[in-house]
């Protein structure tokens, strides 16, 4: 079948509406990979930075959670139970409701809190429930207020140096 001068065939017209070839998508996808490769390891440090700055301001919500507490019973609390929510009934020594349930249960954000009694006062550490992944620094704080760190899986004391 012959075309009127100026039209196309079926067959024609195809070939002009080429799109983009299997070999050129593969090389914008591999692109694209390689991007994303390169930028995972620099937002999974972010990502762990803010986790470890989320642990530090956690702390800091302990000690104004002890303070509270400390005026309402005429002593700190022994146990980060006895800062969160009561198991029943009204707020009381052992559930003040002074901090969120799921830190008062010890663990938030990628990092185990544990609060105990000493002769002082109290103590606060905390460290990562995977090192290396949700953080890589342990925390420590008494009732002085001063959280100190430890770049390390060893969980940061009295001796650790202050956090800057």
């Amino acid at each position: 079948m012959r075309y009127a001068r100026g039209m196309r065939g079926p067959r024609e017209r195809l070939k002009r509406q080429r799109g983009f070839t299997l070999i050129e998508l593969l090389i914008v996808i591999a692109i694209i990979v390689i991007l994303i490769s390169a930028a995972a390891p620099k937002f999974s440090q972010i990502l762990m930075n803010a986790r470890e700055t989320a642990a530090a301001r956690h702390i800091q919500t302990i000690h104004t959670a002890q303070a509270q507490y400390s005026a309402q019973f005429g002593k700190y609390a022994a146990s980060l139970a006895e800062l969160g929510p009561p198991a029943s009934g009204q707020p009381g020594p052992a559930g003040a409701d002074l901090i969120p349930k799921d830190l008062a249960e010890g663990e938030k954000g990628g990092y185990r809190f544990t609060l105990e009694a000493t002769p002082q006062g109290y103590k606060i550490i905390a460290v990562p429930t995977a090192y290396g992944n949700t953080g890589r620094r342990t925390f420590y704080s008494d009732q002085t207020m001063v959280i100190r760190e430890n770049w390390g899986q060893e969980p940061a004391t009295a001796a650790s140096p202050e956090m800057k």
